[in-house]
């Protein structure tokens, strides 16, 4: 898959978080817009695993440029928030006001980690003729 392709995809799930961020007062709307964002990006993860072995490559730490292992360990660290945000959000949808601030936070962590893993892409594609 084409390197531009993927980034609009990147680009395009931005867009839908920020769309999500903009109705966080809206439950609803919200829950399904980022959901929608999160499984997005994890069949992107998908396509880029199929297309480019990026896990096989990710693992070669030692001799990977250090924008690679960079971008690579942003990228976990936001599908590990995701999976800290649906745990938080769900607690929510089910009436734990007091857990708010805690998906407050790792909202806006989640968000961030997510523009740093569109940002460090750019630079950590590796050419598909290295071993």
């Amino acid at each position: 898959m084409e390197a531009w392709l993927m980034q609009s995809q990147s680009l395009g799930i931005l867009i839908v978080m920020a769309v999500g961020f903009y109705f966080r007062r809206q439950r609803q709307k919200h829950v399904k817009i980022m959901s929608f964002a999160m499984v997005w990006d994890v069949i992107l993860i998908l396509q880029i695993e199929l297309s480019r072995s990026a896990i096989l490559k990710a693992t070669k730490a030692v001799s990977n440029p250090w924008i690679l292992n960079l971008h690579v360990s942003i990228a976990v660290s936001t599908v590990l928030l995701y999976i800290a945000m649906i745990y938080t959000g769900r607690k929510l949808l089910a009436g734990q006001e007091q857990i708010r601030s805690r998906h407050r936070a790792l909202g806006y962590g989640t968000l961030m980690m997510r523009v740093l893993t569109f940002i460090t892409s750019f630079w950590a594609v590796i050419p598909k003729d290295l071993p």
